[in-house]
């Protein structure tokens, strides 16, 4: 029997985080080759380059394909994901999958999965009919939906989004989050391995901040952020952390 292609296209840590056990599974599978193909920021040495992260978590990295501009403007965005059509009508023609794996709705995934469309490659969408206010992403994420065949959403809520957009309710699987396997098979650090990890001594009370900037309204993020700063001001014991 011959083995069932499968791509699994990653562009960022953030989704990358989310598909790890799904690789995993997939590389162990005798009936299937896997195909992983690195994109975007992975391939950014300004984000650390963490395709080598991939590499040294075992997996074999099938094709990379860099697209990154240096610069996040709309037209070196719109660049990119020209660009990344291009790549990938290239990649698609050679490895002929029989299915292409997607999570979330990040720009380079719609290009890839716009590409793979184009070449009647079914495509399987985790993390669909999900709503996030004020970012382009939403744009994306459901133009993503519409050209998959099979979806894997967080929720019942974001199934039913999905099937009220006009999806097959057979094709739409209600499975959560596939990182949430993580929290029970990564082992955890305690508290003084984790201040030693970040370099950091934690307070009695310790904030964790992570600020997403709107990406339809980006006018407004500097004050946005100072609003944010000025309400920790009320907060004199507290110790923060910021992510970036």
């Amino acid at each position: 029997m011959n083995k069932k292609k499968i791509c699994v296209i990653t562009g960022s840590r953030a989704e990358y985080g989310q598909l790890f056990w799904v690789l995993k599974g997939l590389q162990k599978d005798n009936n299937i080759d896997l195909q992983l193909v690195v994109t975007g920021m992975h391939l950014s040495h300004e984000f650390g380059y963490t395709c080598n992260e991939i590499i040294n978590d075992g997996f074999e990295i099938t094709r990379k394909i860099e697209v990154v501009l240096s610069s996040d403007s709309p037209s070196a965005i719109s660049k990119s994901m020209g660009l990344s059509m291009i790549s990938f009508s290239d990649v698609f023609d050679c490895l002929k999958p029989d299915l292409c794996l997607v999570l979330g709705d990040r720009f380079e995934i719609f290009s890839a999965v716009s590409s793979a469309h184009v070449f009647g490659i079914p495509i399987a969408h985790i993390a669909g009919g999900e709503v996030t206010s004020g970012v382009i992403d939403d744009g994306f994420r459901h133009s993503i939906s519409k050209m998959s065949s099979l979806h894997f959403t967080a929720n019942s809520s974001y199934s039913s989004r999905l099937i009220k957009m006009g999806e097959n309710k057979s094709n739409v699987f209600t499975t959560g989050m596939p990182g949430l396997d993580s929290v029970y098979k990564t082992n955890l650090f305690n508290k003084d391995q984790f201040e030693k990890s970040i370099n950091f001594k934690l307070g009695k009370s310790t904030f964790l901040i992570t600020y997403h900037p709107l990406s339809l309204k980006n006018n407004n993020e500097k004050h946005n952020f100072q609003q944010i700063l000025k309400a920790l001001e009320n907060f004199k014991d507290f110790k923060f952390i910021f992510t970036f």
